[in-house]
């Protein structure tokens, strides 16, 4: 599941995360590396600049395109200390400046710590310098033994990973799922067969699984599938007409692929002869679910709808 879930991740962020294109990235490694446009390499037997060049792209940018909004005190061209300590200090801080930045607009990371964010030898060094400062006693009144995470190499890896993954699902999450509104959705639709249909409500505590924001998109797709069902399959030779049907999640209601294709159809009707009559109405085996899939994702792209979706 994790795993799936970081894929998803990877290729939403890789094709929509950036300014002027697509930029790859590699969870969490690209991330944890790209912290700057010049910084100093992590390696321990030698300290030397690195140029990453003008078209490196960081994480800092990634958050200006998608919010709008620089991080305070960190700027996109600034190079990292050359002394080592001094590095994983202003590293530390970035990650701490980051995270802070993203509760601020209401993501929920209190499991993620600035240094999970770090290289691992990064992440070493950083323990051993809070180590000795700990000892020094010059940070006995804002550091104990609970706020300081050992671990060993693999399960750092592991927990960066999540970490990062959470990062970008929170970013995701406070900058770009916020954008829907139910602007335009409220008055388009007043059949009288939508209206029989049971509301999703849209106050935040009415569903402790999606935000007022996902159930937007929930009614989104109820009315344009209710709306377009008996249109777009009127002619429909493998099943007639799909029954009505109350979408209320993401994976089970849109497993058959009949409630997406009602919502390409409600923009790109010429899809529906070409496509979508030849969906099955009624699928039941496992063959039937991938035969619409397949019409699915070939509409996709017979639109240009390039967004790596699998069937």
């Amino acid at each position: 599941f994790f795993q799936k879930t970081l894929t998803a991740v990877k290729n939403w962020f890789t094709l929509f995360g950036w300014s002027k294109g697509q930029n790859p990235i590699s969870i969490p490694y690209s991330l944890r590396r790209d912290v700057c446009k010049v910084q100093m390499t992590s390696s321990q037997e030698t300290d030397f600049k690195q140029n990453l060049g003008k078209d490196t792209k960081t994480v800092y940018d990634m958050v200006f395109h998608l919010s709008g909004q620089l991080l305070p005190g960190i700027t996109s061209r600034k190079s990292l200390p050359l002394d080592p300590v001094e590095r994983i200090l202003q590293l530390h801080w970035q990650h701490s400046t980051l995270l802070a930045f993203l509760k601020s607009r209401g993501a929920y990371l209190p499991h993620v710590m600035p240094e999970f964010l770090l290289e691992h030898d990064d992440y070493k060094k950083w323990i051993k310098v809070q180590t000795a400062l700990k000892v020094d006693g010059k940070n006995s009144d804002i550091l104990s033994d609970k706020h300081l995470f050992i671990l060993e190499e693999s399960i750092f890896e592991t927990m960066s990973k999540r970490a990062w993954t959470d990062v970008l699902l929170q970013i995701y999450k406070v900058f770009v799922l916020t954008r829907v509104s139910s602007r335009n959705i409220t008055d388009q639709f007043s059949l009288e067969s939508v209206q029989k249909m049971p509301i999703i409500k849209s106050e935040p505590l009415s569903s402790n699984i999606y935000s007022p924001y996902e159930r937007t998109i929930l009614t989104w797709l109820n009315k344009h599938y209710e709306k377009n069902r008996k249109t777009v399959w009127k002619d429909c030779q493998k099943g007639g007409v799909p029954p009505m049907r109350w979408i209320v999640n993401f994976d089970r209601d849109l497993l058959d692929g009949l409630v997406l294709a009602a919502q390409l159809a409600a923009y790109c009707p010429y899809l529906i002869a070409t496509h979508f009559a030849r969906m099955y109405t009624n699928p039941r085996t496992h063959e039937q679910f991938l035969h619409n899939c397949l019409i699915l994702v070939n509409a996709m792209h017979a639109i240009s709808l390039a967004i790596d979706i699998k069937v």
